[in-house]
């Protein structure tokens, strides 16, 4: 089964022009440390940040097809997951899966997704394992390709086809729609680094005022959108079977079916079902006594 599963996912990867894991860690990690790479690193750590300064917990997790871009510096979540996709000499975060995490089920208070679902043959697998792993109520961030911008024209010219722009470049309508089906809710979704698609030092050195004129006029144009939800679990309330009532138990009282009360030789008074509160006035000074009667 294990060895059918990695040979799905190499042809997925050959129809999908994907390179393999080890290779692409160490080809998107060299072009992230291009200026275009890093101006766009620094833009989505930009729009990252406040997301990130209000979700608290235990743990967050940043599934990323590079090991060397971390954007959880600013989160003050204590315990921060990073695993690489494979494993290089040097390397000092543990190796996982991105597909398959070695994590339980609902114990993640919050997940980040970074261009993983631009490089992975099978995106549902990839946002079911994240689903998997975040609790109830948790976070889910995705920042990913644009296909609608500058970046995604330069990506369907097949121009120099390669990293990054050999991603997969999935819409952000496509992704939400996605996440609905999965019981999240999509709370924000937001765009930047406006800036062309061109790594020269002269073309980043404007990126400051490509995007506040993005901003302003080209916001759903960015290279890049944030997507923020969080899971919804609707709670589940145990339909118990319903036992037959139980009457009460009915208190009789004992009604004095023969007591008499002799008021004189002559004279018989019978008792009532209910003692009064008075009791009846007799003349004489003759002291009262109860007798049964058959």
């Amino acid at each position: 089964m294990i060895k059918f599963l990695g040979n799905y996912r190499q042809q997925r990867r050959l129809q999908r022009k994907l390179p393999e894991p080890a290779e692409l860690q160490i080809l998107l990690a060299q072009w992230l440390q291009t200026p275009l790479g890093q101006r766009l690193l620094a833009a989505e750590q930009a729009q990252l940040d406040p997301v990130l300064s209000r979700i608290f917990g235990y743990h967050i997790l940043q599934i990323s097809s590079s090991n060397e871009s971390s954007l959880l510096a600013e989160s003050p979540v204590g315990h921060k997951i990073l695993f690489a996709p494979e494993y290089v000499a040097g390397i000092k975060q543990p190796v996982a899966d991105a597909e398959s995490l070695p994590l339980a089920s609902g114990t993640v208070d919050a997940v980040l997704i970074h261009h993983a679902l631009d490089f992975t043959p099978d995106s549902h697998r990839l946002l079911r394992e994240a689903t998997r792993v975040i609790m109830p109520g948790g976070r889910l961030l995705i920042i990913g390709f644009n296909p609608i911008s500058p970046w995604g024209l330069r990506k369907y010219l097949r121009w120099h086809n390669r990293t990054p722009w050999n991603a997969r470049f999935i819409s952000s309508l496509r992704v939400t729609d996605w996440l609905k089906l999965l019981e999240f809710h999509v709370e924000k979704v937001s765009h930047g680094a406006y800036l062309l698609p061109i790594n020269s030092a002269g073309m980043v050195s404007h990126a400051d005022a490509f995007e506040r004129f993005g901003s302003r006029f080209l916001n759903p144009l960015g290279a890049f959108y944030l997507i923020i939800a969080s899971k919804q679990v609707i709670p589940v309330t145990p339909i118990t079977r319903r036992w037959p009532r139980l009457r009460a138990p009915v208190l009789v009282r004992p009604v004095a079916e023969s007591t008499t009360l002799r008021a004189d030789e002559n004279k018989v008074i019978k008792l009532p079902s209910q003692p009064y509160e008075n009791p009846p006035k007799t003349s004489g000074s003759r002291k009262l006594s109860f007798v049964k009667t058959r």
